[in-house]
C-alpha cells in the first residue's frame, strides 16, 4: 500500500513561491495500474517525483509498504530508487552512443553486468517487440521504440513500483497505444504497481484507478469495480 498523507510541496521560482501540492492525501493499493490526471500546474509531476524519492515534501509524509519516504536519509533514498523503483520519462533519457541493450543495462554498469542480467535485458527488449533492434542506437530508433527501450530499462531491476511521467507525451496516438499495451503486459506479468502521470486520458480503462488533482489537492479518486 502507498499512503500519501497531507503532503505539501513548496518551492521558489525566481522571486515567486510556488505551492505545487497543498495537503494532498490518498492511498494507492499494491499491484494496481493508477493514473494521476489533472490540468497543468495541478501537482501531478511533483507528486510522482516525491513517490520516486527524487524530491522531498515540504510537509506531510508518503509511505510505501509502511516505510516513510519523508524521513529517509539520502543514502536510503538512493537505495530505494536503485532497488525498488523503475522510472519512465517523456524524453526517454537514452544515451545516444549506446545500443538498445546497453541502454537497458546502464543503471547496473557500476556494479558489473553478469551474463544472466544481459540475457534478461535481451529478453525484455524482445518482449516489447525490439528483438531485431538490440544493437541499434537511439538515432536509429523511432520515438515509440526508444520509449520501449526505456520501459525495458525500468523493468530490468524487477521493481515494486513503476513511475511514468507523460510516457506518451511525444508520441502519436497509435504509438502511444502500443506503449501502454506493453506497460500493461508488464504490469500483469510482473505484478508491479504502475503509476502514470498523463494529460491524455484516452489510455485509461475501467480497470484502472484514477487520482484527479486540482490546485495541488486530490479532488477525486475513481477506483475500478470490485
Amino acid at each position: 500500500m502507498i499512503e500519501i498523507k497531507e503532503v505539501t510541496k513548496t518551492y521558489q521560482r525566481g522571486q515567486t513561491e510556488v505551492h505545487a501540492l497543498r495537503g494532498a492525501s490518498c492511498c494507492i493499493p499494491e499491484n494496481t495500474f493508477t493514473f494521476i490526471v489533472g490540468p497543468s500546474g495541478s501537482g501531478k509531476s511533483s507528486l510522482l517525483y516525491l513517490l520516486g524519492a527524487l524530491d522531498q515534501p515540504t510537509s506531510g509524509d508518503l509511505t510505501v509498504q509502511g516505510v516513510s519516504l519523508a524521513t529517509m536519509t539520502e543514502p536510503q533514498r538512493n537505495e530505494y530508487r536503485r532497488k525498488k523503483v523503475g522510472f519512465i520519462f517523456q524524453n526517454y533519457n537514452l544515451l545516444k552512443n549506446m545500443s538498445a541493450v546497453e541502454n537497458v543495462l546502464v543503471p547496473f554498469l557500476p556494479m558489473g553486468i553478469m551474463p544472466a542480467m544481459q540475457q534478461r535485458a535481451i529478453d525484455l527488449l524482445s518482449d516489447v517487440g525490439l528483438k531485431e533492434r538490440l544493437d541499434h542506437k537511439p538515432a536509429q530508433l523511432s520515438g515509440g521504440e526508444q520509449q520501449r527501450v526505456a520501459i525495458a530499462r525500468a523493468l530490468l531491476k524487477e521493481p515494486q513500483l513503476i513511475l511514468a511521467d507523460e510516457p506518451t507525451g511525444e508520441l502519436d496516438s497509435q504509438t502511444g497505444a502500443e506503449v501502454f499495451s506493453y506497460l500493461r503486459k508488464m504490469h500483469q506479468t510482473g505484478k508491479t504497481t504502475v503509476i502514470v502521470v498523463t494529460h491524455d486520458e484516452r489510455y485509461i480503462t475501467p480497470n484502472d484507478t484514477i487520482i484527479r488533482l486540482q490546485d495541488g489537492q486530490v479532488k477525486e479518486i475513481i477506483s475500478p469495480p470490485v
